[in-house]
Formats: C-alpha cells, sequence, structure tokens
C-alpha cells in the first residue's frame, strides 16, 4: 500500500497545524480571521525545528490533495469537460457547449480557486517564518523556503491560467484583506522568481517521490516559458533536464502496461517528474478516477459516477491509429445514451476505498510532457523543428506503439516533411493523445490559440468568449474590497 510522504511527518503536528490552518480558511469571510495577533503563538512555537517546518511545508500540499471541490479532482474534472477528445456528463454536461460556466461549475471553480490560495496561504507561512527558525540549520531553512516557493508558482501558474489577472498575495502582503487584481504579467514575473529561487536552492535530489528538485523547477520553468511564448528559453531550460539523464519513459508493449505508469500500485517511475501523491488511506484518495468509471465495470472500488466518457464518433476517436496502444485505453460501455459511448481506463483502482479513495498519483509533469515542451520551443525557436526536436516527439511516438523509446523506428516521423506550423499541429495532435485525462489539454488549446479551431472541428461548437476566463470566487469578492464585483469580475459573470 502506497504512503504518501505527508502521513510520515505530519501526524505529530496535527493539532498544531489544525490550530494554525484554521484561521487561514478564506471561506470564514471574517478580517478578524487574518490579523497577526491571532497566528503569533503558533507561528513563534512552530516553525523552529527540522520536523516543524517540513510538516508546515507538508501542508501546503493538504488543499490540492483534498478531495473535496477545493481539491485536484474536482478542478481535472472541469477541465476534462472542455476538450475536443471526450464529454462531461450529468453536471458537467453543460461544459460541452463552451458558452461558460453554470451555477453548479462556478461553485466548483470556486472551490478550486479557494484551494490554491489557501495552499499559497500555507506557502507564504513558511517563507515568512522559516527563516526565524532556532532549530533549524540555514540549508534546510533554504531547502524548505524553495520547495514553498516553487508549490506557490505552481499555484499561481494555474490561477492565472484558468482566471487570468488574479491577486498576488506574498508573505509580505497575506495580513491585508484588500488585495487588488495583479496583471498576468506581474502574476508571471512572480511565478518566474519563485521558479528561479527553488531552481538554485532546492536539492539536486529527493528522498521521496511527490516533492520538488531542481530538476523539476527546471521543468516547470520550461512550461512557463512555452505559456508565455519565450521559446528559446523554454527549449534551453527543458535541454537541461533531458541533459541530466535523471529521467525516461516507461517501455510498454501492449495497452495493460500504461498501468505501469498510473496505476493504483505505483510508487513512482522513471517517468514521474511532478505528482501529486495519493494513497488507499482515508482521507489520502484521489477523487478524480472515481468520476470516470462506472460501477458496473469493478474497474473502481467505490463504483463510479462516469462524469465523462467519449464515443466512438469522437472524431479524434475515430481518426486514431488503432495500432496506438494508447487508443486502447478506451473500451465500450453503454452508460444509458447510446451503444457507441466509450470509457476510459487510465485511472482504475478495484481497490479504492470509496469515491474519493484511489490511490492513482496525479501526473502533473512527467517526461513525455518534458519531451514535447522541448519538441515544441525548439521548432517555434528555430522556425521549423530541428532534428533534436523530432527525436524527442519521436520518442513519445514510438512507445505508445509499444516500441523502445529511443531506438528509429518505422513509424518515426520525418523532418523533411514538417515546417514550423505543421510541427506544431503534429505536437498538438500527439498531446491529445499522450495526455488524456489528465488535465492538461483545454490549457494547451487555449494557449496555442487553436481552442476555437479544433472544438469546432471536433465537437461542431463555438467557443464564447466568456469560456476562456472563469469567474472569480464568490467567497473572494465577499470580503476583498479591492475587487469590485461588477466591474473587476471576468466578462459573462
Amino acid at each position: 500500500m502506497k504512503k504518501p510522504f505527508i502521513l510520515s511527518v505530519l501526524r505529530p503536528f496535527v493539532s498544531k497545524l489544525v490550530l494554525m490552518a484554521l484561521p487561514l480558511i478564506f471561506l470564514s469571510s471574517c478580517e478578524e480571521v487574518l490579523k497577526e495577533e491571532t497566528k503569533s503563538l503558533a507561528v513563534e512555537t512552530f516553525y523552529n525545528t527540522t520536523a516543524e517546518v517540513e510538516a508546515a511545508t507538508n501542508a501546503i500540499y493538504t488543499p490540492l490533495r483534498s478531495n473535496n471541490t477545493s481539491g485536484m479532482g474536482v478542478y481535472i474534472a472541469v477541465l476534462e469537460a472542455h476538450i475536443d477528445y471526450a464529454y462531461g456528463r450529468g453536471s458537467y454536461t453543460v461544459l460541452n457547449n463552451f458558452q461558460g460556466l453554470d451555477n453548479v461549475n462556478v461553485s466548483r471553480t470556486a472551490g478550486a480557486w479557494e484551494g490554491f490560495y489557501l495552499s499559497i496561504r500555507n506557502a507564504n507561512l513558511v517563507i515568512k517564518n522559516a527563516p526565524n527558525g532556532k532549530a533549524i540549520s540555514p540549508a534546510n531553512i533554504a531547502k524548505f523556503v524553495a520547495e514553498a516557493k516553487f508549490l506557490r508558482a505552481f499555484n499561481y501558474f494555474h490561477l492565472v491560467r484558468n482566471w487570468g489577472a488574479v491577486p498576488i498575495r506574498t508573505e509580505a502582503n497575506m495580513t491585508d484583506v484588500d488585495a487588488k487584481r495583479n496583471s498576468p504579467e506581474e502574476v508571471y514575473n512572480l511565478i518566474l522568481a519563485d521558479l528561479k529561487d527553488a531552481e538554485a536552492n532546492l536539492p539536486d535530489q529527493v528522498t521521496q517521490s511527490g516533492r520538488p528538485s531542481k530538476l523539476v523547477a527546471k521543468t516547470v520553468l520550461a512550461d512557463v516559458y512555452l505559456q508565455l511564448g519565450r521559446f528559446a528559453e523554454a527549449r534551453d531550460k527543458a535541454d537541461e533536464v533531458i541533459k541530466a539523464k535523471k529521467y525516461a519513459l516507461v517501455p510498454v508493449s501492449s495497452t495493460e502496461d500504461f498501468q505501469k505508469i498510473f496505476g493504483p500500485a505505483v510508487i513512482t517511475t522513471s517517468e514521474e517528474i511532478f505528482y501529486l501523491k495519493y494513497s488507499h488511506q482515508t482521507g489520502q484518495g484521489n477523487l478524480w478516477p472515481w468520476l470516470t468509471n462506472h460501477p458496473g465495470t469493478k474497474l473502481h472500488g467505490g463504483g463510479g459516477v462516469y462524469g465523462h466518457h467519449s464515443d466512438t464518433t469522437n472524431p479524434v476517436y475515430a481518426n486514431w491509429d488503432n495500432k496506438d496502444l494508447r487508443k486502447g485505453q478506451w473500451y465500450s460501455w453503454n452508460i444509458g445514451i447510446g451503444a457507441t459511448s466509450l470509457l476510459n481506463k487510465k485511472f482504475i483502482d478495484p481497490d479504492a476505498i470509496g469515491g474519493p479513495g484511489a490511490a492513482n498519483d496525479a501526473p502533473f509533469y512527467r517526461y513525455a510532457d518534458l519531451l514535447l515542451i522541448y519538441a515544441e520551443a525548439a521548432s517555434q525557436a528555430g522556425n521549423g523543428p530541428t532534428a533534436e526536436a523530432l527525436e524527442a516527439l519521436n520518442q513519445v511516438h514510438r512507445r505508445a506503439y509499444g516500441l523502445a523509446p529511443t531506438a528509429v523506428s518505422a513509424i518515426d516521423f520525418k523532418l523533411a516533411d514538417y515546417n514550423a506550423a505543421t510541427f506544431l499541429d503534429l505536437v498538438i495532435k500527439e498531446r491529445g493523445y499522450e495526455f488524456q485525462y489528465e488535465g492538461k489539454r483545454w490549457l494547451e488549446l487555449k494557449r496555442t490559440g487553436k481552442a476555437r479551431a479544433i472544438i469546432l472541428a471536433t465537437k461542431g461548437k463555438t467557443i464564447a468568449e466568456m469560456a476562456f476566463l472563469w469567474p472569480i470566487a464568490v467567497s473572494e469578492l465577499g470580503y476583498n474590497k479591492a475587487i469590485d464585483p461588477v466591474k473587476d469580475q471576468n466578462p459573462g459573470y
């Protein structure tokens, strides 16, 4: 049974963490809980030893790993109803129209907003207070502060891509109730500064999977540079990680072998760069697999609500080469809307403990991500694909067909067949196969400017402008007087 690293150090400090975290929850909308004097005792007594600072750092992950509406399961579920290869069902059905969020999904995205900001709040506490610890070495202080800054950047990267301009709260202003929306440029400046600090001060290697290292920070930096269109920097940063030879694609020879990457029993693999970790222990499970499975399949111990599905008539599925082993993760199952419906077995856990109890990790960055970041960035920076860019993409493609990732093969794409524009389309297509149900597709379609064309071609839907950004959470508007609930809200809400 997998055991998330948080449990090993958190239990001795649970009571302190609860007392410290309760005043920090944004849902309270109470200014009094933000006053410094309410936290002073906990701060003075908690951040003194390595174990205490580590436990406080672990608390940064807690809102992200939550299996309620503030956690990644529901967040990914909303993202994965905005894609080309699959559909939302039930309360996620409305998202297939790409006309913005209804009240149910507004509430879901508000939960994600609150989770990200609670995680940021916990990161700010470490960044501010760890340097004052009396029984912790300077080296450990630097390490944990770097980890907190990495996670703060991770949170803001998700916030800015989904909400645009958002309030910046750091250790310098975390007790201020009112905070205006900062421009995306300002948010990205903070993200880059935090990731560069993390790159400099995180350890070269970590002893527990799920924690960031220097190479993890470099990988996320490459992704942020790609998002910003700074292609040469994205290429070079990704290349640093590739040349470190720390990571490798996990070989497969059948569709079932993908469980060596995504299965609930997996502790870590050569492909893992940065994952959120889950286990079968109560309160430590992943909710997302429950949303994709059906109770009749017995592929999830909690049954499943099959809130996400596809169909054999979907153009992505219909035009997909049957020899690609990734396609085999989709299987026919009648969910009550016709015999052509499909479900996906990428994230399955027959031993899951209830709905939110799957042990499958959430793979936010794996080596396949890095290779395709490099491939796109190198081609865009050089106004056309290089041999190295093509090889990076071919490695992902070969593995998908059960071939050795690093050996030249008959299915390889050829350099002479592509220019900058057609190679970008090829990378987007490969990503569309590789990262299904990982919460990445909608963000990619928006970033590349391909969302409208691809959704129109695959689903016949025209995306409304309001669908590109989610509404600022009501819980934020309820107490933050620096944001006007009408003038400062995102368009359409």
